[in-house]
């Protein structure tokens, strides 16, 4: 049947209704919020790039917890400034690193799911995400001994989860193999999967200290119009272990989340990176757009892509928005 029998706006006629018939539908426990620990702060910051995005001293754990907390987001994704680089990233797997402390201070402070970012751009002089070979190419191989040595400092500090970002070959495998000899089997991994060479997160690095000084991370990291190569990538992440896997950025690769929900049957996560949330905060300063209707709309359209976990600069804001609608 057709018009005039069927009329489709007969769904859209109050907000009860289109309640009603919603077919997906956002709730806050699916949210993870990235923050930002530098170990060479006193006091908290804010970067002109990241507006709202505040980095925080290694210090006043309980109130960062409480806030987060109170805003409904019981998930965070950390990650850290060191006060000290050099060629190897050791403050990366050192047991008083920057993430190390950040993830016993929050597990003191707090009984928020930590998930612990593992990559070494942060953390080495020369802003790659791994060491470098006589070349100046990222060794692989020895980069994945490094991994190692981080994830497993990682959970011994607290973390839940350990996300590794890298995009080396065969990391799941060496994380969780070394993970299970040191006697955290039951530590997950969260495999940034499908993590393309994008250009969306340059107001991240402003926050992080952690754009690379020569070269870019086209070596690594997936090219951008590559489909089949970003489900080859999943299949080796699942084959070697991974528990969760994740899709960077989220926004302009929701046909790759779609694509990893309908043939895999891992959670998906998906990654609002900087890029992203900062057009929608420029945009919004400027009066050109609703931001807290853009918020929504961005984050419902990666949930109907089909991602499971959503990782997003608005966790907070966006699960309070959710709170107020109940």
């Amino acid at each position: 049947m057709y018009y005039p029998q069927v009329r489709m706006r007969r769904l859209r006629t109050s907000q009860k209704m289109r309640d009603l018939v919603a077919e997906t539908r956002l709730d806050s426990s699916e949210f993870v919020l990235p923050i930002f620990f530098d170990a060479n702060l006193s006091e908290p910051r804010t970067t002109d790039s990241m507006p709202g995005v505040v980095t925080y001293p290694l210090s006043g754990y309980m109130d960062v917890a409480r806030e987060i907390q109170d805003a409904g987001v019981n998930a965070v994704l950390v990650f850290g400034v060191p006060d000290h680089k050099d060629a190897k990233g050791s403050d990366a797997y050192s047991e008083d690193g920057v993430v190390q402390k950040a993830i016993r201070g929050l597990r003191a402070a707090s009984d928020l799911l930590i998930i612990a970012d593992l990559c070494m751009c942060e953390y080495t002089d020369h802003g790659h995400c791994g060491v470098l070979d006589v070349d100046g190419a990222v060794d692989n191989d020895k980069t994945l001994e490094l991994y190692q040595k981080i994830a497993v400092s990682q959970a011994a500090a607290g973390a839940d989860i350990i996300a590794p970002s890298g995009m080396m070959d065969g990391q799941i495998a060496a994380i969780r193999s070394a993970l299970d000899e040191a006697g955290f089997e039951d530590v997950a991994i969260m495999a940034y999967s499908a993590k393309f060479y994008s250009a969306f997160y340059g107001p991240f690095r402003d926050v992080a200290c952690s754009a690379p000084g020569k070269g870019n991370r086209a070596g690594y990291q997936m090219p951008c119009g590559n489909r089949r190569e970003a489900m080859r990538e999943i299949d080796m992440d699942v084959a070697e272990g991974c528990d969760i896997i994740m899709v960077k950025p989220a926004g302009p690769y929701l046909d790759i989340i779609r694509e990893a929900s309908d043939n895999y049957p891992l959670p998906v996560a998906a990654y609002q990176v900087s890029g992203e949330y900062a057009m929608i905060k420029a945009a919004a300063a400027n009066g050109w757009i609703d931001e807290e209707r853009v918020m929504m709309e961005s984050l419902l359209a990666i949930k109907r892509a089909g991602a499971d976990i959503i990782i997003t600069y608005y966790a907070k804001e966006a699960a309070r928005y959710l709170r107020e609608r109940r």
